[in-house]
């Protein structure tokens, strides 16, 4: 077995959260595409992935793959060949009020966290798509606002990586949409992080007309870092 077949089988059987006494659905949600120079990390499973074992499997998939697509990504072909999972992996069950799933709690996270740097660390992602506020503070200050990110990218270079686990903005460079054409001409094989606004229906913020464009300009940037360019700068 090899150490990614090996991994998913520990997160499989994986306990931890229950035995902390959270009430989860057990069953790690995550898709091993074959190429995987494309990593996508969600916040975590909602209630039909957990049955289907499939990630973005609901009306939060259909709206992320509406961008995807715009990018220039079919559905199939990218969960086929990329690897989607996510900051925790089990269903964390519904929010007190009602509304929407719960958030895992930063115990939760701690607990799953080893087994998302074991995946970043495999698959050694190219292009990491981080989808909504949980996953992208695993890179992003706590303070920084969706307002503030979405739309931008940040790359770290290949000598920033000896640590494959390095999310220090400060050996990264920051970049918007206009930029992105020019910078691939000369980049060198390193790893693009591009944040996305959670897709859920529940979210009322990509249905604003400014945070509307701020998503066209993320868009925008993912069209320019499609799996053509990805290759071409693995290439360098």
């Amino acid at each position: 077995m090899d150490s990614l077949a090996a991994l998913h089988a520990e997160m499989r059987a994986c306990r931890r959260c229950l035995d902390a006494g959270f009430h989860i659905a057990p069953g790690a949600v995550f898709s091993s595409g074959s190429a995987r120079r494309v990593m996508l990390i969600g916040q975590a499973p909602g209630v039909t992935e957990a049955q289907v074992k499939r990630p973005f499997n609901a009306g939060s998939g259909r709206r992320l793959f509406q961008w995807l697509g715009e990018a220039g990504w079919d559905e199939d072909t990218f969960r086929a060949g990329q690897y989607m999972t996510a900051v925790t992996k089990c269903y964390p069950g519904k929010s007190a009020n009602g509304k929407g799933d719960r958030v895992p709690s930063k115990t939760e996270q701690s607990l799953c966290r080893p087994f998302l740097e074991q995946e970043i660390t495999l698959v050694n992602p190219r292009l990491i798509i981080l989808v909504g506020g949980l996953a992208i503070k695993l890179v992003y200050p706590a303070s920084a606002r969706l307002e503030d990110v979405i739309g931008t990218a940040v790359y770290f270079p290949p000598e920033s990586l000896t640590n494959p686990l390095n999310f220090d903005l400060a050996t990264a460079v920051s970049l918007t949409d206009t930029q992105i054409p020019s910078f691939l001409e000369t980049a060198a094989d390193g790893r693009f992080i591009v944040p996305l606004p959670h897709p859920s229906g529940a979210s009322l913020w990509p249905n604003k007309p400014e945070n509307r464009q701020r998503i066209a300009r993320a868009i925008a940037i993912l069209r320019h870092l499609s799996v053509v360019s990805i290759q071409q700068i693995g290439q360098k």
